[in-house]
Formats: structure tokens, sequence, C-alpha cells
């Protein structure tokens, strides 16, 4: 009998006593001690966070020679509105290619949490565009107000050059009045998307930006328009046969995918 009133004082101790604070992760999010239930903040880390995603090209692009080549505006100077991409020597379109890595990308970022706003929604062979000067301006002002926390540009290569082959990211300089603003923290973009494309065991490429991985350009609409930090990256050289072999694998796409969506995470953490 005073084992079960001793046992009965302890229960309704414990019940009037505060509960034990959450424990703190190594990031600083709400956990529960023993990992029972995960913080918001574990689930989606990216949660309120709105990326812009630019899948270089459209599959129709060819089709519509004087929508495409009307000039238009790209920071100071004017260029074509776009141009039809490369392809492997297979013939397996650019636009295609980095479309179906952008979607893959799409889905991981919105798991995260993430708002995604994608300048083309098809890929498709009866449309063209979206021009290079919207393309640059996306994510600047977003109809719910503010803009976009970073944009990120998908290509790929078509180097003839002998042993050409690799990935590469390309940044703005800081030129007045168009990037001064954005040139230090889009270069903290490319180093980030750098740095986890190598983690996934691809390599730099071997025909531009002296094998750094990051190339400084400034003839690049998507670039010299954008108000946001932007990285145009080009995930490898489809003139190269192994390259063209990932990029075309459901496996290299992923690949590839989850390394984007890591380094825009570790970018925006």
């Amino acid at each position: 009998m005073r084992a079960w009133a001793a046992g009965l004082a302890s229960a309704l101790l414990l019940a009037v006593l505060p509960a034990a604070p959450a424990a703190a992760d190594d990031e600083g999010h709400s956990a529960l001690v023993g990992g029972v239930l995960a913080g918001a903040a574990d689930r989606e880390p990216l949660a309120g966070r709105v990326v812009v995603l630019d899948a270089g090209h459209q599959l129709g692009n060819a089709r519509f020679p004087r929508q495409t080549s009307r000039l238009v505006p790209a920071g100071g100077f004017r260029k074509p509105c776009n141009t039809t991409g490369t392809a492997t020597n297979g013939g397996v379109p650019e636009a295609t290619i980095v479309w179906q890595v952008t979607r893959l990308l799409q889905r991981r970022l919105e798991r995260m949490g993430a708002r995604v706003v994608l300048t083309r929604t098809s890929n498709s062979a009866r449309r063209w565009g979206p021009c290079v000067d919207a393309r640059g301006r996306a994510g600047n002002r977003l109809p719910s107000g503010g803009a976009a926390d970073l944009k990120l540009s998908i290509h790929a290569d078509g180097s003839y050059a002998r042993g050409a082959r690799g990935f590469h990211v390309i940044v703005p300089p800081a030129r007045r009045p168009w990037t001064h603003d954005i040139a230090r923290p889009s270069l903290h973009l490319a180093r980030d998307v750098r740095g986890s494309l190598r983690r996934a065991g691809l390599r730099p490429a071997t025909y531009v930006a002296r094998g750094t991985g990051i190339d400084v350009r400034s003839d690049l609409a998507t670039l010299n328009l954008s108000d946001v930090p932007t990285a145009l990256v080009e995930l490898g050289n489809l003139r190269d046969r192994g390259d063209a072999r990932r990029l075309t694998s459901r496996a290299g796409q992923a690949r590839h995918a989850a390394a984007l969506a890591r380094a825009v995470r570790l970018h925006l953490r």
C-alpha cells in the first residue's frame, strides 16, 4: 500500500513539473530528446524561401527563328532573344536534358519547403523562349511581393575542344549599374554549387576557367539583369561521351539534381 501511494505521489509530481526543454541539434533546430520528433526546420529547412530555376533554352526554339533572333536588352547592350542550345552527338537536345534535371531539382527543393519559380513550365517543340531578358529579370519582383532568394540557371555546354569535359559555374562581375550589388553573393552561390558538385564526384571543366570550375562573364543577360544572387551552371560538355552518357541517364540527372539541391540548402541555411 505504501509503495502504491509513493508511486502515485511521484506521478502527480511529474504531472505538474514543466516539460523538459527540447534538445537542439547542430544547426539549432528544435528536436525532442531521443529524436522522437524532429522540429519543423529539420523537415522543411527551406520553408519561406523562394528559388528561381531557369532551365536553359526551349525545345522548340529552332522552329521560331523570327522570335528567337529578335534583339532584347542584355544589360547595357542587346542580344538575340534566345538560342537553340546544343545537343549530344547522338542528338539529345540540351533543352530536354536541363529540363529533366530542373524538374528533379524542383521536387527536391519543394520537399525541403521552398517555393520554386520556373522560367519555363514546359519542354515543348511547339514553344519558344522565354527571352533572356525575361529570364534575367525573373525573381526580381514576385507577384506576392519581395524578391526571390536566389536564381539558378541550368545549362549544358557543347564545346568541340579536344578533351573538353566537366562542369563549370558562371557568375557576373561587379559591373555598375548592373551587377555590382549581386556579384559577391553570386560568387558565394557559385562556390557552394561548385563544392556540392565536387562532393558528388563531379569534376570541374578542363577547358574553361583554368580548371577552377568558376568563370566570370559580363555578356549573359540571364546574369546581368538579375537583382538577386544568381549563377549559371553548365552541368557538363554534351560533346564529351562520358558527360553525355551521365547527363542523359536518369541516375546521372538525379545525381546532379541532388548536388544542386544540397548547394541551395547550404547557401540559404
